[in-house]
């Protein structure tokens, strides 16, 4: 079964998590609701979260808008006629502009569907984009909780989400991976949605800000 949230359950699973996590409660209390982000299931989506890997949204979103400008609309066929040097004026790295070209290659060739993802199972969409070169598990994460609206996914290459982790329920910054995971696993099945009032805080609050619960 594929569990998914939206726009009418979203803020009900916020209520759910936060009756279960006093932490959480905090958060929706100093905040309110977060955004329910989410984007189109598109290649020019995959492009941006590609050009969102270790660099600022801001950067991204001008390398996305620059690439828009050059070719007008998003799609494998027209960025595989750009030049590395026409890359190179959209802000794109050497390295992403490769990773972009093998995306849109996989999808040219019909190695890889995005209208098919929808219809299958979170770790077999994981075991189809991890083959691609520049495709790693935070990619993938973001695609799935943002895109797809799967619901119980822990970004745990997410920097933002890490700290603010440990920044509402007060762990040493040397807090492991694996404990970190452990603390999620409560949130199951909607580890997606606690994701983002995590994401909600971190955007919301001074970097020493700590949350009374």
């Amino acid at each position: 079964m594929i569990l998914q949230f939206n726009q009418s359950n979203f803020q009900s699973i916020c209520d759910n998590l936060a009756q279960a996590d006093p932490h959480l409660a905090a958060i929706i209390n100093a905040y309110g609701y977060p955004p329910m982000w989410s984007r189109a299931n598109t290649f020019e989506t995959l492009v941006h979260i590609i050009l969102e890997q270790q660099v600022s949204l801001a950067s991204a979103l001008s390398a996305l808008n620059k690439l828009r400008e050059r070719v007008q609309e998003l799609t494998p066929a027209r960025v595989l006629l750009l030049t590395d040097d026409e890359f190179r004026a959209c802000y794109c790295s050497r390295q992403k502009t490769a990773y972009i070209k093998y995306l849109a290659e996989a999808l040219l060739s019909g190695q890889m569907s995005l209208t098919a993802f929808e219809q299958m199972p979170d770790d077999e969409i994981r075991a189809q984009m991890i083959t691609l070169k520049g495709i790693g598990n935070w990619t993938i994460d973001v695609y799935l909780m943002f895109v797809l609206q799967r619901a119980d996914i822990f970004p745990i290459g997410d920097l933002a989400a890490v700290n603010a982790l440990k920044r509402v329920k007060g762990l040493a910054a040397s807090t492991t991976r694996d404990e970190l995971m452990a603390i999620a696993t409560q949130w199951q099945p909607y580890r997606t949605v606690a994701t983002m009032l995590l994401w909600h805080y971190y955007l919301s609050t001074p970097k020493k800000a700590i949350l009374s619960v």
